[in-house]
């Protein structure tokens, strides 16, 4: 099998093993334990599918890292962007009361999201953008009621609501936004379709789990 075959194999079969996890209430205290590594893993995954890793990835990482890490602080903290709301324990160790894999969540679906806008071979980069960012928010619609559920995070304002208000939605498309120009701005040359079936695994993941 080529590079590429097993790492879409592997991104594949542990989102079918999590999806079986979240499913089996007797296996969801561990597979929620779980949950940051398998986030680590996707990371490490996607990192090493990359074409000509270098310094220049490295910064792209800590750019979007530290981007998404301080706009959880601000939403947190301030109520602000996302709405109110604060963070559970599935995914893991915090800083400032923001899971540290959080910064890792965004870094991974904006790099995914901005490879299928390559493959879509869209020319005008505000189209990239702007569609790509509507592809975030279409996936946060399906990851809200999953995260309330599963203890990722709660909204302050609507407790016990599984819905998240309407600025989230919003702040998530401004936010997805500005990374996805983060990406262009890196001009990265067409990578694989590796990332791109990971962004297709977390929508058939969240969207089972919301069917079900």
């Amino acid at each position: 099998m080529s590079k590429k075959a097993v790492l879409i194999t592997i991104i594949i079969l542990f989102h079918i093993v999590g999806l079986i996890g979240f499913l089996t209430p007797a296996l969801q205290p561990l597979f929620l334990k779980i949950v940051p590594f398998h986030l680590l893993l996707m990371l490490v995954l996607i990192v090493y599918s990359h074409q000509s890793f270098n310094l220049k990835f490295a910064y792209f990482f800590a750019s979007l890292f530290v981007f998404g890490f301080v706009l959880e602080w601000i939403g947190v903290h301030h109520h602000l962007i996302f709405g109110n709301y604060v963070y559970g324990r599935t995914l893991g160790v915090r800083l400032f009361d923001i899971p540290l894999m959080i910064g890792v969540n965004w870094f991974l679906l904006t790099y995914a999201t901005g490879v299928l806008m390559q493959h879509l071979g869209f020319k005008n980069l505000n189209t990239r953008v702007i569609l790509g960012a509507a592809v975030l928010v279409l996936l946060d619609i399906l990851i809200e009621p999953v995260a309330t559920q599963f203890d990722y995070w709660h909204w302050i304002t609507m407790p016990g609501s599984l819905t998240a208000p309407i600025e989230n939605y919003i702040g998530w498309f401004l936010a997805g936004g500005l990374m996805l120009g983060i990406f262009e701005a890196f001009k990265f040359t067409r990578q694989s379709m590796v990332a791109v079936v990971l962004l297709i695994s977390q929508f058939l993941f969240f969207g089972i789990l919301n069917m079900v």
